[in-house]
């Protein structure tokens, strides 16, 4: 994004981003929160520890990597092993509440759940040089999106397996599939977007 500043610190509608994200997960119709666990910057950790919410929340220093920041985090929370944990990113501010839902339910049943939209383009496997090699059947295809969920003792098992083998995933539920585990996607829809470049952030900025 640029500008030196997070841009989960950001202002995004008179509040820094961050906030406004968790803020949306409390909005009627969202699945009931017990905690929130922030893992943020040295710099505001001061900042984070101000917010209000009518849930707990824990803060604690990031790490220097997405995966020991979250980590970090799995370690700050209660011991109840059963508790459904929802990891999700920080600059996601519009995460669907109907697929929240179906991707609890689904926790029932499989050991991960993530969202992940739909491909709607026509994907071509190359080699190095550029060349197709094929076309691959788009409907078997995902863009991974959080929140991802799983309960905190199979998170916890997953990331401390992966710190001890020295395996970075990129995203949080391939460290699930890494142990064999079953993960579940939900269909969620492209509002789920991630702000990552300028653009994505003056599309979206509330108006």
């Amino acid at each position: 994004m640029g500008g030196g500043l997070p841009k989960q610190f950001r202002d995004w509608g008179g509040r820094p981003l961050l906030r406004a994200t968790v803020e949306a997960f409390l909005a009627p119709g969202m699945p009931h929160l017990a905690g929130i666990a922030l893992a943020v910057p040295p710099a505001h950790l001061a900042e984070a520890k101000s917010w209000d919410f009518p849930v707990p929340c824990w803060v604690m220093q990031g790490g220097d990597t997405r995966q020991s920041s979250v980590w970090a985090a799995l370690q700050s929370l209660p011991d109840l092993p059963m508790a459904p944990v929802m990891i999700h990113d920080a600059v996601r501010p519009f995460p669907p509440a109907t697929p929240l839902w179906e991707a609890l339910e689904a926790l029932n049943q499989y050991d991960g759940v993530l969202l992940g939209e739909p491909s709607t383009d026509t994907l071509k496997r190359v080699d190095a040089e550029g060349r197709v090699l094929r076309t691959e059947p788009r409907e078997e295809f995902f863009r991974a999106q959080t929140p991802q969920i799983a309960r905190l003792g199979t998170w916890r098992q997953a990331f401390r397996s992966a710190e001890e083998a020295g395996f970075t995933g990129t995203d949080d539920v391939a460290l699930l599939e890494r142990l064999g585990l079953a993960v579940k996607i939900i269909p969620s829809p492209s509002s789920n977007l991630k702000l990552t470049t300028p653009e994505d952030w003056e599309r979206a900025l509330p108006r």
